[in-house]
């Protein structure tokens, strides 16, 4: 990033970013519909509305449906609470989680077995027995369906990680409830045509890094902390504000305190907007919610 461009006001962003087995997700998904009991969405807390696919209800239609806000250890849970009863005015079944905790998943169990009583019953009224219950594991990138699989089946089955791409394929595993779970790639729109959105999305690692500028999505995640969050502001990078007119001194600033300098005693820009992204993907800074329903 130059001087003269980092004052720049950020302009509209055109971002395409669908990889091949996002579409081939989709299309498996479609051939495997008839075969799903209840669906899993996962959302993550810190962007519960940014997070959610957007075409979701297209392509499941009226599957029952259980949405998981995760990472509740990492928003900011007065904002977070929110949505959850946005979500729940809507008609859906939330759960708010950490997912990294023991037993953070058995309420979802419960509620699985509850919402399929129906389905059980006609069954049984058959003379046929339990059905296990087939759940789709759904949601963008880097929102935890990895962990979830894993707790869900009690040991690491899915690879987990902060970046996304991760899984690649459909597959099915079993767990220990009688429940029968079809992992799927995170999956993204094919055109991110909302630029709150997009740089919500990047700022949480559910789009690779190298799709948005760097600078832009760390300009964005600083915005948001000096609108929302003064007090990270002032305590990870010691400025009271962000002036968008003399973002030089800002990254000045942060680059001398965190000592992102290179030779000639220059402030190395591109190592500040990467500090400042890995300060959220590597969790030195939460309690965050960027999405706002009030606002």
């Amino acid at each position: 990033m130059s001087n003269s461009n980092k004052s720049d006001n950020l302009n509209k962003l055109n971002i395409n970013f669908y990889p091949g087995h996002m579409a081939k997700t989709k299309r498996l998904i479609k051939e495997k519909y008839d075969l799903i009991d209840i669906v899993y969405e996962v959302v993550d807390a810190r962007c519960p509305l940014s997070s959610k696919i957007k075409d979701i209800d297209e392509l499941l239609k009226d599957k029952p449906r259980i949405l998981i806000m995760s990472k509740k250890d990492l928003c900011d849970l007065s904002i977070t609470n929110k949505w959850v009863k946005y979500y729940e005015n809507k008609g859906y079944s939330v759960f708010l989680t950490n997912l990294n905790e023991n037993n953070s998943t058995q309420n979802i169990i419960d509620l699985t077995h509850q919402i399929t009583t129906d389905l059980q019953t006609k069954r049984e009224n058959k003379g046929l027995a339990k059905k296990e219950i087939h759940a789709l594991v759904i949601g963008i990138p880097n929102v935890g369906k990895s962990t979830l699989i894993n707790r869900l089946v009690g040991k690491k089955v899915a690879l987990t990680g902060n970046t996304p791409g991760v899984t690649k394929n459909l597959s099915w595993l079993k767990t220990k409830s009688n429940i029968l779970l079809l992992d799927s790639p995170g999956i993204l729109w094919p055109k991110l045509d909302n630029d709150e959105v997009a740089l919500n999305l990047s700022s949480f690692a559910a789009i690779p890094q190298d799709v948005l500028p760097v600078d832009k999505v760390a300009i964005h995640i600083l915005n948001k902390l000096d609108k929302y969050y003064h007090n990270i502001l002032k305590e990870r990078y010691n400025l009271d504000q962000i002036d968008n007119d003399d973002l030089v001194s800002v990254y000045e600033h942060i680059g001398r305190k965190i000592g992102a300098i290179i030779s000639g005693g220059e402030v190395d820009y591109d190592r500040v907007s990467k500090a400042i992204l890995d300060d959220i993907k590597n969790e030195r800074v939460k309690g965050i919610t960027f999405d706002r329903i009030d606002d």
